[in-house]
């Protein structure tokens, strides 16, 4: 569970602060504040791209420390700036690596509580959480984030999504 899962998370993560760096850019080349860009959203009813980008870091350390059994680090969710963000995504990363495998491993046969919004709590076994939860929250508000900026006209990719995975490319 733990190597199909941390490693996987980890890499998301620098691929998000990657991309934070291309919209710093984006956001300076043409003027605008980055203000504007975090508070961008891709329909009104769904979160801005701060808001994404917070749920991303709370999916990985949260879901990871339940699965470990461990207490994550707490974020006041007050940052302003991608450099707060990128802050947070590196305190997350360094949080995870200290992830004990074994500990997160024994999860899979536990139950995991977890809240569900602020109405509802849910229950899963732990290897059905970590593969249809936990992995799942993860993507959802990652792709959002990176979806917002791409609307936005931030010069990025497949592969900047992707970010530096176990990858080589051989022609055909």
């Amino acid at each position: 569970m733990s190597q199909s899962s941390l490693p996987v998370l980890i890499t998301g993560l620098n691929a998000l602060s990657s991309i934070l760096d291309k919209a710093v850019e984006f956001a300076a080349a043409k003027k605008i504040d980055e203000s504007v860009l975090l508070q961008m959203r891709l329909a009104p009813d769904q979160f801005p791209l701060v808001r994404q980008i917070q749920i991303t870091t709370d999916s990985a350390k949260n879901g990871s420390a339940r699965m470990a059994g461990v207490e994550p680090p707490k974020h006041a969710d007050k940052e302003a700036s991608f450099a707060e963000l990128k802050t947070r995504i590196a305190e997350t990363i360094a949080f995870l690596e200290t992830i004990d495998a074994s500990a997160f491993n024994a999860g899979a046969d536990r139950q995991i509580h977890f809240p569900l919004g602020k109405l509802y709590k849910g229950e899963m076994k732990g290897d059905d959480y970590v593969t249809h939860f936990m992995l799942a929250n993860f993507y959802f508000h990652y792709t959002t984030a990176y979806a917002i900026l791409r609307h936005a006209g931030v010069d990025i990719g497949k592969m900047s999504f992707l970010g530096s995975i176990p990858l080589t490319r051989t022609p055909v």
